[in-house]
């Protein structure tokens, strides 16, 4: 389940990364400022499973 979660936040991570470029390129602030909220979401899943998997070992 870990393994899913992780990739979970990597893809949110992505695809946030791409839509705030995108937002920036047509000067759309609110995609921007969406895309720039959906990629912390996604780091913060990842940090969060990461220190799960530091604390089972």
């Amino acid at each position: 389940m870990a393994g899913h979660q992780k990739g979970k936040g990597k893809m949110e991570e992505t695809t946030g990364k791409a839509k705030a470029t995108v937002g920036r390129a047509l000067g759309n602030e609110e995609m921007t400022v969406e895309g720039q909220a959906k990629k912390s979401k996604g780091a913060a899943r990842q940090a969060k499973e990461k220190a799960k998997d530091v604390f089972k070992h």
